[in-house]
């Protein structure tokens, strides 16, 4: 059995004449009357009595019209999810995500992607790096953000990366004088507290040799594990750090109109920190994946002018 025999099965069950299930479908007598001749062959039985050029349906055309009916339904339905699912009106989107990205900058850019779509839905879990790196590895999540180091490059055949870069800021109090300056050197944080990540991160390091290639004292004073918390230690007027935008973007938004507690200038020379985008490297991206991937970047693009 076919589609195309069960609908006009079903049409001249329901309207009673070959002639207007023609009509219905937009087929041709013909073609209705030779798809029911084949269903019958198929089936090896008949479905039709024909009396006085009149079909009556047998007792068995009855629970085939109720197998017919279900299975076309079904699959107008199937029909009508995928075309929503195209044209991002439905679907589920599973993120997994670093700390920094996954506490404001991830809702706000899905909130942009499912508002006046209620039949979205979306998770994000948030992960350190190299967590979200074994989730998307277990292919069960459509999109991972992570600031992934070295060893991972090219490491897995089980995840794609398309990588994103950000460029570094420096924070200093609002009320410091280097607020003022356009740019912000090593030379200018001789022997000013830092707050940096740990000393593994690849930030920590370029700052780091930042410094020494100036013969400018680095000091380091408080570390974290993420961008956003040491943010506070700068806030408070206990340290400077060196950044990424998206963190600055984290804080301006999470501060609102308070976010005048910490400037941030542009930091020379440059150090840049990836936002990779992960994907499973055996599961093509759903329509709402790509989507997002490209709105993700874009707002990654227009963070970085912003600043």
């Amino acid at each position: 059995m076919n589609l195309s025999q069960l609908s006009a099965f079903r049409e001249v069950m329901l309207c009673g004449t070959v002639s207007q299930a023609a009509r219905n479908l937009g087929r041709t007598q013909p073609a209705i009357s030779t798809a029911i001749a084949s269903l019958e062959d198929e089936l090896g039985m008949p479905l039709f009595e024909r009396r006085s050029r009149r079909l009556h349906p047998v007792p068995e055309a009855h629970y085939l019209l109720a197998e017919a009916t279900e299975i076309i339904g079904r699959m107008d339905t199937a029909r009508e999810n995928l075309q929503n699912l195209k044209a991002l009106t439905r679907g589920e989107l599973r993120l997994v995500a670093m700390p920094g990205p996954s506490v404001f900058l991830l809702p706000r850019l899905v909130s942009r992607l499912t508002h006046d779509r209620q039949d979205i839905h979306v998770t994000i879990l948030t992960r350190s790096s190299p967590q979200v790196h074994q989730l998307i590895s277990t292919q069960s999540y459509d999109l991972g953000i992570a600031d992934l180091g070295e060893e991972f490059a090219g490491s897995s055949q089980l995840v794609t990366i398309k990588p994103t870069a950000t460029l570094c800021l420096c924070a200093v109090p609002a009320d410091d004088p280097l607020a003022l300056k356009p740019v912000i050197t090593p030379e200018d944080l001789n022997g000013r507290p830092m707050a940096t990540l740990n000393e593994r991160h690849a930030t920590y390091r370029d700052t780091k040799d930042a410094f020494h290639q100036a013969g400018a004292e680095f000091r380091p004073r408080f570390q974290t594990q993420y961008f956003i918390p040491l943010l506070n230690f700068v806030e408070l007027g206990e340290a400077c750090a060196v950044v990424d935008v998206l963190s600055a973007e984290s804080y301006r938004q999470y501060r609102g109109a308070q976010a005048c507690g910490i400037a941030f200038r542009p930091f020379e020379p440059k150090i840049e920190v990836g936002f990779n985008v992960l994907a499973p490297a055996h599961r093509p991206p759903s329509h709402l994946a790509s989507a997002f991937t490209e709105m993700w970047i874009e707002e990654v693009q227009r963070i970085n002018a912003a600043f």
